[in-house]
């Protein structure tokens, strides 16, 4: 069977899980392949409402293997939280239905101290960071200052690589912000707390993977958060530390062999944010939080309310190309069956007056300006509609005008969170 990527197409938060968590019945194998407990996947099914932060969507489905790639911020405290959450609601999370790449590195205790510390020191000019050691546990990796999963077969060896990294952390924790060090008795009862307790999940996902191509299995992709916070594409440097893009999922993925064949790309009905960094569509007071509210917009990981806009072409095509998107899935039109007229951005007002339908380079975007137009609303529940023919003209207008301004089909139509919510095209 042929493979796909389920990827963000804006700012993140776009209904990634909820179509993971869709579509995984028909895949072997659900591959988070970057990032790490700093965002979440809200997925609603039969078992409850759950948002994952580390744990693959497609933990929920019988058969369907699991996997962490060694592109992730692997975070033992919060996964083994996070698995301690899902079984208390009766799913099953063992080492056959979930594996963790060897070449996985670890976040580190002293990465979240460190990502608070920064901060806090940014004061007004903080990055809008979940506070999750997500962007010291990147810098650290890309300085070889990490563990590998793997090295926890190596008990000697593992122990003496973690002291040795710890000495050099301690200094920047000390010397740069006055916090306190990390002792080796506090690194000794995460070992044996936290880190053995995720030994029998970890393997060579590689080998894994290969295998199940070979044999003619299909593997579904996972990203987290969406194009426009991909830290070389997106709204740097208000970005996330990893690689949004479907290219990166092989690689991430613990087996950089692997072909994709479908990029699903990932678009709510209109826009959102989390965080700090330029959003040119975004609206404010109160028709903000009607938005807000009837969304019910806030971040599954912090609870902080959304920044809310109408649906942005601009990025959303920019997003598109950057995924290389075969196709779309449209989630969340049924929020906006309370609006008489729609607003669409289509295009941005420059700082020289010029108008622009080109996606700018992110030092241009504080001074851009939405151009706006409107459709028109349907107002009226479409929540039960289950065929594309059935939606009211206007919804079906709304769907098509998305489509053809961006460039891409959309196969998928969600209108609500639930599981059998979609309308397939």
């Amino acid at each position: 069977m042929s493979n796909c990527a389920i990827v963000g197409i804006n700012w993140g938060d776009e209904g990634k899980g909820r179509m993971v968590d869709l579509l995984t019945e028909k895949y072997d194998f659900v591959v988070r392949y970057q990032g790490g407990g700093n965002a979440g996947h809200t997925v609603i099914n039969e078992k409850g409402k759950f948002a994952l932060h580390l744990l693959p969507s497609g933990i929920f489905r019988q058969g369907v293997v699991n996997v962490l790639g060694n592109g992730v911020a692997l975070d033992p405290e919060n996964l083994l939280g996070e698995i301690d959450t899902v079984r208390a609601k009766g799913v099953t999370v063992t080492p056959e239905n979930l594996k963790i790449s060897d070449r996985a590195s670890l976040l580190l205790p002293w990465h979240r101290d460190l990502d608070a510390l920064e901060e806090q020191r940014l004061a007004d000019k903080k990055y809008g960071s979940t506070r999750q050691g997500i962007a010291p546990f990147y810098s650290d990796k890309y300085q070889k200052k990490t563990v590998l999963a793997g090295e926890l077969f190596y008990p000697r060896e593992f122990k003496e690589h973690l002291l040795s990294i710890a000495e050099w952390k301690n200094l920047t924790l000390t010397r740069i912000y006055g916090a306190e060090p990390y002792t080796e008795e506090e690194l000794d009862s995460w070992i044996s707390d936290k880190c053995e307790k995720i030994k029998p999940f970890i393997c060579d996902s590689g080998e894994l993977l290969k295998a199940a191509q070979e044999s003619g299995k299909s593997i579904l992709f996972e990203a987290q958060l969406g194009s426009l916070r991909d830290l070389d594409y997106g709204i740097y440097p208000y970005t996330t530390s990893s690689t949004t893009l479907a290219a990166y999922a092989p690689i991430g993925s613990g087996f950089p062999g692997a072909r994709i064949d479908t990029v699903l790309g990932v678009v709510k009905a209109y826009s959102t944010c989390v965080g700090e960094g330029p959003f040119v569509c975004e609206m404010f007071g109160e028709e903000a939080e009607k938005l807000r509210q009837a969304g019910f917009e806030y971040g599954a990981k912090t609870g902080r309310p959304r920044r809310v806009g109408p649906l942005d072409i601009v990025a959303t095509r920019y997003g598109v190309q950057a995924q290389a998107a075969t196709e779309l899935a449209l989630t969340k039109l049924d929020v906006l069956s309370y609006m008489d007229k729609i607003p669409v951005c289509v295009s941005y007002k420059m700082i020289d007056g010029e108008r622009t339908d080109k996606f700018p380079f992110p030092a241009a975007l504080a001074d851009a300006k939405p151009v706006t137009e409107y459709l028109d609303g349907w107002q009226c529940d479409i929540s039960a509609v289950r065929r594309f023919e059935d939606l009211p003209e206007s919804a079906r207008k709304y769907v098509l005008y998305v489509e053809n301004a961006v460039g891409c089909p959309i196969k998928y139509v969600s209108v609500g969170a639930e599981r059998e919510s979609i309308i397939v095209r």
